[in-house]
This record gives C-alpha cells, structure tokens and sequence, in this order.
C-alpha cells in the first residue's frame, strides 16, 4: 500500500488536475438511505456555466455511485447531452497506463532510481527499457515515486463524472443531482432491560448508520427506509476491491426522530442535520419505551421437524431417539397497551439484565424482523441452566394392517427451588395427515395440521411426566 500514498503525492506535485465546476452547498444534502445497502443522495449545487456547451467535472461524488441513476435538474434549463463516469485508483498501475511508449524514470529509494522507454504494464510489472541492451522488469509494489515527461491531463485519484452541459445562459446557475449508491445502509439495534422478575422492560432503539460509499456527507438531511424494496441487483467491481478501512463509532443522543408511512414502508426522518465520515458508523437513538410488560416462557421441543407429509412413515423407529433443551424466550407486544406503542424496523436485540449487585449482565441476542406495533414478539435467550427435559418413544404397535399406534414419553424436570415453571411443549405427528390422540395424561391444543401443544407446570424441585399416544390411519396404496 506505500506506493499508493507517494505516488498519489507525486500526481498532485505535477498539477495539472481538472478543477471541480460545482461546490457543494453541506446544508443541501439530502440522504434516503435504505436497510439493503443502498442510498438515494440528492444535492443542490451552484455551477459557473458558458452559454452554449460546457464541460463539468464533478469530483465529490459517491465512489459506488450507480451512474445509470444520475439525474440532472437546472433551474435555468441547462441539458445534460452526454455524461461518463471512471474512477481512477491514483496507483501506479493507473499512472502508467497513459505513458506506454514514453522515457519515465521509476524510483524504488532514494538511491535507487530506473530511466527508460515504459514498454509495457505486465500484470504488476512494469517493463522499463533502460538501454539498448537492458529490460527492467520493476514489481509496481516497490515504486515509491513516478516522473512522466508531462503531467497526466485527466487523471484523479477517486470517482469523477463528467458532463457535458447546454447552457442557455451565462452565469452562476443553481442545479441538482440525484443518484444512487452503494455502501451506505442502516440496521436497528435494540437494547432491552429485563426487570428482576422478567414481568417488564425498558427497550432503547439505536438506528445503526454505516457509511462505505467512498465520500463524507456534512449536515446532511437524514431519512431512513424500512421495509424490502425490489431492486435489480447490478455487479459493482469497485464494491468488491475496496479495501475495508478501521471504523469509528459514535452514538449521537436521541434527535427528534419522525415516523411516516411511505407506501407500503416505515420512513424515519431525523430532525436534524447528520454527519458522517467515509469508513464510519453512527448510532442514533429512534425509539424508546419503559415499563414495557413482558414475560420469560419456556419450552422443550425435541420432536422431530415437520418436512411435510408425503407418505407414510410405517417402520417402528419413525425418525428416531430425539434430545433436547428446555429453552427461554422473552415474548412481549410493541402497541401501545404494553407501553411501547412503536413500529420496530428489523435488527439485532441485545437482552440485558441486572444481578443483585445492580450489574447488568447480558442474557441473550437474537434478530427481529420487522415489526409493525401491536404485533406480538418472541426473542430466543438462550438454554435454561436449571430445567432438564427428555423425551423417548416407549411403544409402537399395529392395531390392524393399515392403523399403528405410538407413545412417547417426556419428563420435564425444574431444578429451581423457589418457584414452580410453566413449560411448553409442542408435538409433531409427522407419520401421516389422518391422526388422532386417543390418550393423553395431559390437555393439549391443536396448533396446526401437523402438531399439538401441550403447557405442563412444573413444582419447584419437581419432576413433571407426559405420556400420549398418537393413532395414525395409512391409506391402502394396493
């Protein structure tokens, strides 16, 4: 990477770069960034223009700008005839690429310095005839300085689109631009604090804002776009090359954050202005709730997973000897009965909460989809230490040619000693579609076509046993 750096010092020595025609104006700079790693950018800039045909180049755009999503809006009417778009790596390779067939002299130290015809760019060699009888093959790596018989014309280290305007007028004209890029995306993270007997929480929604697009944006106007949006997926090379800098991470306090629908999706417009560095992520607050209710269930599900019905599984062992853990979930809703009364976009949910000591530990992390309010969430936490289940086959039999019955057997234990536990446990009757219990030491509900669901209370110290059996009906397939 060092010759990047020096030679990229030596292009700006020679001069001779193109001056950029429109300044930005940082208070106009409007950013609809989406969840699926794309941004809408729209700017107003002012532009010296010539009656007539003007060439522009414009510098301080996207570097993952789409280019076939540019649009161009004058004020006076000015026309857009033709624009192009290239991105110039500033490396050596770049440099040379305009001087083959030129006398270049390559330095790789201060001592150590070639002066020759360039003949050719061979993958990461350059090819220098220093002589009448000597070839230097010079790894492109090692050239820590570069000098051309005249200074590059065009060449610029970073994106630049060119455009060639139709002006009707002379003067400073006021103009926009808007395009689509890449790199840019946001996410929702949630911090939620789980009160000591799990009967509430408080939630804390921080919109996650990373920035790869290859510019900086200041005091720019600020929407976020939840929801899927189709869109053509296009091959960006330079998405792939670029190289993914240290990031910075800052948490801004919470601005006023404006909900609207768009359509069919959530738009957050932030209340005020956002900066934010190339390579950088930043945290803002868009929601937050107390006293949320809330409840921590618990469920044993070791049965085997339903892959649908599509013949009879006849044979006694069925899918086999199954094992499981009694596993704990946070299940709360985003209305506003429950205290929140929110739309929560799709993100990752950090579940905290705190020890007798007043110290918050960390309990589980999952992922939500996105959430309208008043829908009812359920966040995995993790495999509960004190609560042991397992679950066998004890019988299998054939009552006739076509009807087999099956029992199973699930012992649920609580280790706790102070408080009795409610655990669910679902059942899926996968052998075939025609069932029916005949017996069963507990209540069941029926949850679809394929599964019951059994809510077995388990005492403190206790041990609480689950006995059914399921009568399937095969078809006669002769």
């Amino acid at each position: 990477m060092r010759f990047r750096h020096l030679v990229l010092l030596s292009i700006l020595l020679f001069g001779g770069l193109l001056m950029v025609s429109g300044q930005v104006n940082s208070q106009d700079i409007a950013l609809t960034v989406y969840n699926d790693g794309a941004a809408l950018i729209h700017e107003q800039r002012n532009m010296n223009l010539e009656q007539g045909l003007n060439q522009i180049t414009i510098r301080d755009v996207a570097a993952t700008i789409d280019p076939t999503s540019f649009s161009f809006k004058s004020a006076s009417g000015a026309t857009v005839l033709e624009q192009s778009y290239r991105f110039d790596r500033g490396d050596a390779a770049a440099l040379l690429a305009g001087a083959i067939g030129e006398t270049v002299e390559l330095s790789l130290s201060a001592d150590e310095r070639y002066s020759g015809e360039l003949l050719r760019l061979d993958g990461e060699q350059a090819i220098l005839r220093t002589g009448a009888r000597e070839i230097r093959f010079i790894n492109l790596y090692n050239i820590s300085g570069i000098k051309l018989p005249e200074p590059p014309a065009d060449l610029y280290a970073g994106p630049t689109l060119k455009l060639l305007l139709n002006s009707a007028s002379a003067g400073e004209q006021a103009v926009e631009i808007t395009y689509l890029a890449g790199g840019m995306n946001w996410s929702a993270d949630y911090n939620i604090y789980l009160a000591p007997d799990d009967s509430a929480l408080d939630l804390t929604g921080l919109v996650t804002l990373r920035n790869r697009s290859g510019r900086s944006y200041q005091d720019a106007t600020l929407k976020l776009i939840a929801g899927d949006v189709d869109r053509i997926e296009l091959e960006s090379d330079y998405a792939e090359e670029r190289v993914m800098m240290a990031m910075s991470a800052a948490a801004d306090e919470s601005g006023d954050v404006e909900q609207r629908n768009l359509g069919d999706f959530k738009l957050y417009a932030i209340g005020r202005p956002i900066s934010i560095e190339d390579e950088e992520t930043k945290q803002i607050e868009f929601v937050r709730g107390v006293d949320i209710a809330a409840a921590v269930t618990y469920i044993f599900d070791s049965s085997p997973a339903f892959q649908g019905y599509y013949r009879p599984i006849d044979y006694v062992e069925g899918r086999g000897m199954h094992e499981g853990q009694v596993r704990s979930r946070l299940e709360f809703n985003t209305g506003g009965a429950s205290g929140l009364g929110a739309d929560l976009p799709a993100g990752r949910a950090r579940v905290y909460k705190a020890d007798v000591d007043g110290a918050l530990a960390l309990i589980g992390e999952n992922t939500i989809g996105h959430s309208p309010e008043g829908e009812d969430l359920s966040l995995r936490l993790g495999a509960a230490f004190d609560l042991t289940g397992e679950r066998m086959q004890t019988d299998f039999s054939y009552v006739s040619r076509l009807v087999a019955r099956e029992t199973f057997e699930i012992r649920l234990r609580n280790h706790k000693t102070d408080e009795a536990v409610e655990i669910l446990v679902p059942e899926r009757l996968y052998r075939w579609r025609d069932w029916q219990i005949i017996e069963s030491s507990a209540p069941f509900v029926k949850a679809d076509a394929a599964s019951i669901e059994f809510a077995i209370t388990v005492p403190p110290g206790g041990e609480e046993v689950l006995t059914y059996t399921v009568e399937y009906s095969f078809p006669d397939e002769d």
